[in-house]
């Protein structure tokens, strides 16, 4: 499962903006999401759900069912997106956001497989937030009220996962994009992706 934002001007990426302007802050999301998308695409045996604040365009590779946001907060849209893929199809569920595009369709094979044996996965991130939460049954109890996008984050909900009781398996830690120096740093990961040509090309037209 992808949640994700519609690569709209102004609307994504706000972080960047400067140095880059909305509408090359919005191309480059652009970059990351087809290329996660794509990725999951590749990802064996796996239902492909996107949950998408927005409506899909061109960069939607076939195979996805889409699913609206809905929430407040982002802790509230986290546990509604969890909530409504597994009423969908109820199985384990892995979930990714759209600002990790270096990511490998064999590590969320990976984590797909680690639910087998385990309540819970999780990826940390390098900001102190998470790239990747799998759950084998939904809770929304397990999200909602965790403070999102601070350092903390990734700290308050491993904590929160432990507490419930849950068997917890760690996956690599990756960065999320929330800076140009990251975005330089993870387009030179994967060179021959849709995101590290989106920045040159930002970077040709300077």
């Amino acid at each position: 499962m992808v949640i994700a934002k519609e690569p709209v001007p102004g609307k994504v990426k706000t972080r960047l903006v400067p140095p880059l302007t909305p509408d090359e802050a919005a191309a480059l999301a652009g970059a990351a999401l087809e290329d996660t998308l794509r990725t999951v695409a590749r990802v064996p045996d796996a239902g492909r759900v996107l949950v998408l604040d927005g409506a899909p365009g061109a960069w939607l590779p076939t195979g996805f069912t889409v699913l609206p946001q809905r929430g407040g907060g982002l802790d509230e849209r986290l546990a509604a997106a969890f909530e409504d893929a597994h009423r969908a199809l109820p199985v384990p569920v892995v979930l990714i956001g759209m600002d990790t595009p270096q990511v490998a369709a064999d590590l969320l094979a990976d984590a797909l497989s680690l639910l087998a044996g385990h309540d819970a996965v999780f990826g940390p991130a390098s900001d102190g937030g998470f790239w990747l939460l799998g759950l084998r049954v939904p809770d929304a109890a397990l999200l909602l009220g965790v403070p999102m996008s601070k350092p903390t984050t990734g700290e308050i909900q491993l904590r929160r996962l432990r507490e419930a009781g849950m068997s917890v398996a760690l996956m690599p830690c990756l960065t999320d994009v929330d800076t140009m120096a990251d975005a330089v740093e993870v387009a030179a990961m994967v060179p021959r992706s849709r995101y590290a040509a989106a920045l040159a090309g930002i970077g040709a037209r300077r």
